[in-house]
Formats: C-alpha cells, sequence, structure tokens
C-alpha cells in the first residue's frame, strides 16, 4: 500500500458526513485501530501523520485522532470499534486486516479506510476493487506474496536446505491463508515446511524450541501481521 494513496483516501472520506448532510464545520475526529502496537507501528504511524500534515491536516489543530491499540489481542478490537462508533467519529482508519474485518462489521455507516496486507475482495472487505461500494475502501500491501518471495530467497541462500519453518499469528484471520501459500511454495520449492504458531508473546520460547527440535533450515515470519511484525523487530534488538 502507498501511504499517499491511503492518506488521499482518508482526507477525502473524513468530507463525506458533513457534505452528504449539510452540517456545520466541526474538526472532525478520526479512530485509529490497529491490531499491534505503537512501537511495534512506529515508522508506519509517523508516515501517517506526515501524510495527514502534507493533505492539510495537523493533530490537534484541524482534526483530532482517537488511538486504539490492541496489543496483539485481536479479540479486543469489537469492544474498541463500539467505543468509536458510540464516539461517531468522522471516520475510521483501519490500519490492519484484523482491525479491517473489525471495523466493517462495527458498521455500515462510518466511513472505513483500510490496510489490508491479504487481498480485500477475497477478504470480503470489499466486493470489487474497482468499485468497493458502500462505506468501505482503502488499499492493499499484498504482503502474501512476501512470504512466498523470502522462501525462495532463503531457497537461494541454502539451495541443499530441505525443512524450513514459517511463523503464523493464529489469531490473525489471514493466518489460514497465508499458511497454504507458504505450503505451497515450499512444496515447489521441493522443501518440507512447518508451520509454527505464535498468537501471544510467551509463546515465542516455545517456537524456537521447536525450531531447534526439529531442525529446521530456515524460518520465515509470516507477513502483514503487527504482533509477530513487532515481536521480531524486538527480537532483532
Amino acid at each position: 500500500m502507498q501511504r499517499r494513496a491511503f492518506i488521499t483516501l482518508l482526507a477525502g472520506s473524513t468530507a463525506w458526513p458533513q457534505f452528504l448532510c449539510a452540517q456545520p464545520p466541526t474538526i472532525p475526529v478520526i479512530g485509529f485501530l490497529n491490531g499491534g502496537s505503537p512501537e511495534g507501528y512506529a515508522a508506519n504511524l509517523a508516515g501517517f501523520l506526515q501524510g495527514l500534515k502534507e493533505s492539510g491536516y495537523i493533530d490537534g489543530q484541524n482534526v483530532r485522532i482517537e488511538y486504539r491499540w490492541a496489543e496483539g489481542h485481536y479479540e479486543r478490537l469489537p469492544q474498541m470499534l463500539t467505543d468509536l462508533v458510540r464516539r461517531q467519529v468522522t471516520v475510521l482508519a483501519a490500519t490492519s486486516t484484523p482491525a479491517a474485518l473489525a471495523a466493517k462489521a462495527a458498521t455500515t455507516t462510518i466511513p472505513i479506510v483500510f490496510t489490508t496486507d491479504g487481498d480485500p475482495v477475497q477478504l470480503g472487505l470489499v466486493p470489487s476493487l474497482s468499485r468497493p461500494g458502500g462505506n468501505v475502501t482503502g488499499a492493499a500491501q499484498l504482503n502474501f506474496q512476501v512470504v512466498s518471495k523470502r522462501l525462495e530467497l532463503l531457497h537461494e541462500l541454502m539451495p541443499s536446505a530441505k525443512v524450513f519453518a514459517v511463523l503464523v499469528n493464529p489469531t490473525n484471520p489471514s493466518a489460514e491463508a497465508l499458511s497454504r501459500l507458504a505450503q505451497a511454495t515450499a512444496g515447489a520449492l521441493g522443501a518440507r515446511l512447518h508451520v509454527l504458531h505464535a498468537g501471544a508473546e510467551p509463546d515465542f520460547d516455545a517456537v524456537f524450541a521447536s525450531v531447534a527440535q526439529l531442525r529446521v533450515d530456515g524460518l520465515v515470519i509470516g507477513s502483514g501481521d503487527p504482533f509477530s511484525a513487532a515481536e521480531a523487530n524486538n527480537l532483532q534488538h
């Protein structure tokens, strides 16, 4: 997803309720929802705020942002959406696949601008890429393909390797599709793939113990999941 495309969609959405209902000018409120944490999404958040600024919106001046972070606990998202809908935010910025799906389920009237790592049509977010319709629009990163590329890269770096593993967050709605794609890619490479699951921080110790026991030659962190990405970043530091 290109940051500018997302911001352009968001900036346009904030004007919809005022235009359609002829309400007096008020400061628009963006309900910002993410399945991860502020730390794991820091770089993207900085880009989001910069994009808003370039479009003429500055938090605390002519727009207000209500942040909600699920911290990897996706089951909290519906309650967070209920609160944002009750507050009658102007537009919802759902910046991960779990957040986007929760937002779509929560309201049919508040404009929703999403980002997703998967195919928004297959996920049921929109009926068509060219005509999303309804109150939902957004952009897709299609990070699934990145998992295949990473497995292919591992194979190029270690052509004799025969056992790989991919780490997937089982609570992510895209987990099953991601696992199938990874298995298909590994099969095409002539390698065996173990799908390992981590949906909470304590799970990572068991995952790395399994990597050793299974004699895995290389591990790929599943793309597009805010919790997994944040934890992988922490491990690097």
